[in-house]
């Protein structure tokens, strides 16, 4: 969005620009760090970077970023679509320096509300309150880690968003075993890690599905992903949306890499050949029960199949179990009503309120239903942003010709 809104000023009349400040929680930028694995690469083109799909000669490109790194040659002789994420990660900071967006760091959102002619920002910043004011405001929520019922986050507890972080902060191994329960690429990314990372340990994985469900990257079904697919999926009833969604959940969700699958299955299958196992796929299985102390957590394991059980003390359970979208409704108060955050969003991600307001509330993510399955993805997010701008830059040209 920052990208887009410098691009955009440098082409408009000065009457014309936008100015623009950024509210981010973390104290700098960062993106997933909790799980920039080694060897772990891009599920998607480094073409659907921040900006070559809203405009292909930007200074801003992955591809620039290579040229300013030195390493164009290099990464065209790699003969790949997919950068490591620890080189993506790197091109975002790039990116982020390179905009040099004014951006409140360690500062939190708690509340939207209409003011006399403006929209109110109330945040609390390190030194504390804080309220910013704007014609038009756009909430990227992101998303929230989804721990099972029951489970309470802790050190030897805890999700894999921040699994670099909290292996780092867990006490020091005594049993020698890990458990990670799901079955998407995140999970089994997970137990590569912990297999290659603790060469001494064991490394369980538990999941409903009798094995992992290879993701669909096939180019037919990668059309859902593209920016005229957005306009369709809109367009349509709920009822055909909600069928699309089921149809391709395989393209994102609970489903693997098929390399990576393959990787783990030689592993496997070696050591049943060297007699001496240390990573055990439990398919068809469910965590019945778990049971911390200071040393170990006790993991009741049930087979689905036949109903027998079997207790592993481990050092630490993984839960990668997926995310959920950030509930808005408290940040936009009164200005929505229930369900409009999911239902009432249009098609340029203006959020419709209760009331006319003095400027336009925008979402970026958790517009699954309404706008498919880029919602919350980097594979539109460079279209997506650009057209959130046009809808704030067309809505400006209406007040002006409105009030002349």
């Amino acid at each position: 969005m920052a990208i887009a809104i410098e691009e955009h000023n440098r082409e408009a009349s000065p009457e014309d620009r936008i100015t623009a400040a950024f509210v981010e929680s973390k104290p700098r930028f960062a993106w997933h760090p909790g799980m920039l694995l080694p060897g772990t690469t891009m599920q998607i083109s480094f073409l659907k970077d921040l900006v070559t799909q809203r405009n292909a000669t930007s200074e801003f490109s992955f591809l620039n970023y290579l040229a300013d790194r030195g390493r164009m040659a290099h990464f065209i002789n790699h003969q790949t679509f997919f950068p490591t994420r620890r080189e993506f990660s790197d091109y975002l900071e790039w990116a982020d320096e390179k905009a040099g967006a004014d951006v409140y760091y360690s500062t939190r959102a708690e509340a939207i509300r209409d003011g006399d002619g403006h929209l109110v920002i109330d945040a609390l910043g390190p030194s504390g309150p804080i309220s910013l004011y704007a014609r038009n405001v756009v909430v990227a929520g992101g998303l929230r880690e989804a721990l099972p019922a029951g489970v309470t986050a802790s050190t030897r507890q805890f999700h894999n968003h921040r699994l670099l972080d909290h292996l780092a902060a867990m006490p020091t191994p005594t049993q020698n075993r890990f458990l990670v329960v799901g079955a998407g690429q995140s999970a089994a990314e997970v137990v590569e890690y912990l297999h290659a990372t603790y060469p001494q340990a064991q490394v369980h994985n538990v999941f409903a599905k009798y094995g992992y469900v290879p993701a669909d990257d096939s180019p037919y079904a990668n059309r859902i992903f593209d920016a005229t697919a957005v306009d369709e999926f809109h367009a349509a009833d709920e009822r055909q949306r909600a069928a699309l969604l089921d149809y391709h959940k395989a393209t994102n969700y609970s489903c693997v890499d098929l390399d990576l699958i393959r990787e783990l299955y030689r592993r496997e299958y070696a050591e049943h050949v060297d007699g001496e196992r240390r990573l055990f796929m439990r398919g068809a299985s469910r965590v019945a029960s778990v049971d911390e102390d200071a040393n170990s957590v006790r993991v009741l394991v049930e087979n689905l199949l036949t109903g027998e059980t079997e207790q592993l003390a481990v050092d630490a359970v993984v839960y990668a179990t997926g995310f959920t979208p950030t509930d808005l409704s408290e940040l936009l108060g009164d200005l929505v009503e229930p369900g409009e955050l999911t239902d009432g969003v249009g098609r340029d991600y203006r959020v419709t309120t209760t009331r006319p307001l003095s400027g336009a509330v925008y979402t970026q993510g958790g517009t699954e239903r309404t706008h498919g399955l880029t919602s919350s993805l980097l594979s539109n997010i460079a279209i997506r942003s650009g057209e959130i701008l046009q809808s704030v830059v067309a809505a400006r040209a209406v007040s002006y010709s409105y009030s002349a």
